[in-house]
């Protein structure tokens, strides 16, 4: 399938993914301890809700669109604000999303293959002196970039899902990166067609020894060859993590008509 960032930009699986990542970088911030985000499939880092991409498919319509003012839990409404800091026709993508809110002591690290997507990125980070875009296979980049000198971080995976064999490259990547890096937190976001394919690509990551590992699912009615579901995998969520999730995806999941899961593969609160 094909998961080009700009087709997809803010539909409803990237608010629940940028969601998990914005209560993951309010915790890693609430310590003065320095700490590294590292995106490994960067996209262009800020989207037009109104190009000819995002018109297309329309799927903003049923994700962000509808859910601006909606009242909520703290970390929705931080999450809302920073969408809105891009404006009311634009979307922020994650490594927008992390430098906005990283301290004066953290640094970001965007991977992104293609050169045109990186130049992008490039010149949407251009603010932030802790922020770098490298123009890179994030898969073959990431083992590379681990562990962070810092010791501390988010590590991001968001492939486009376009090769045959992107899931199990994608679980080879997890297994190698948490290896490298086991004390980090990670989000692993993938599509789901059918729930054999979901729990593979989880059990394939649990393989690599994981011990603590949250599995946050969303499905809405689509179309007949729509992506209609979604799914995140947690590493080493950090504590409260699970709770505030919950609270801000109720209301979320409400407004889009959609249902979401959370339950623990490893490990719990």
């Amino acid at each position: 399938m094909n998961y080009r960032h700009a087709y997809h930009a803010g539909n409803f699986a990237d608010v629940v993914k940028h969601l998990a990542e914005v209560a993951v970088l309010t915790h890693l911030a609430k310590k003065d301890a320095p700490f590294a985000v590292i995106d490994s499939h960067a996209g262009r880092g800020l989207y037009d809700l109104g190009s000819k991409e995002a018109r297309k498919t329309g799927e903003a319509h049923a994700g962000i669109e509808k859910l601006k003012n909606l009242p909520g839990p703290l970390l929705l409404q931080r999450y809302l604000s920073l969408v809105a800091e891009s404006g009311a026709h634009h979307y922020p993508g994650s490594p927008l999303i992390a430098a906005r809110m990283l301290r004066p002591q953290g640094r970001l690290v965007a991977v992104e293959k293609h050169p045109e997507e990186a130049a992008l990125v490039k010149d949407v980070l251009a603010l932030w002196r802790k922020a770098r875009v490298e123009t890179a296979d994030g898969y073959a980049r990431l083992a590379a970039l681990l562990p962070p000198a810092e010791r501390r971080g988010l590590v991001l995976v968001d492939p486009p899902f376009e090769a045959p064999d992107e899931f199990e490259q994608a679980a080879r990547t997890a297994r190698e990166a948490y290896r490298k890096f086991a004390t980090g937190i990670y989000l692993f976001w993938y599509p789901i067609k059918s729930d054999a394919a979901g729990n593979a690509f989880a059990g394939e990551i649990l393989a690599g020894g994981a011990r603590k590992v949250l599995r946050i699912e969303i499905a809405l009615a689509a179309a007949e060859g729509k992506l209609g579901r979604a799914g995140l995998l947690v590493l080493n969520p950090p504590y409260g993590f699970d709770t505030d999730m919950a609270a801000a995806l109720a209301p979320m999941a409400a407004k889009l008509g959609a249902q979401t899961r959370l339950d623990w593969m490893a490990g719990g609160p």
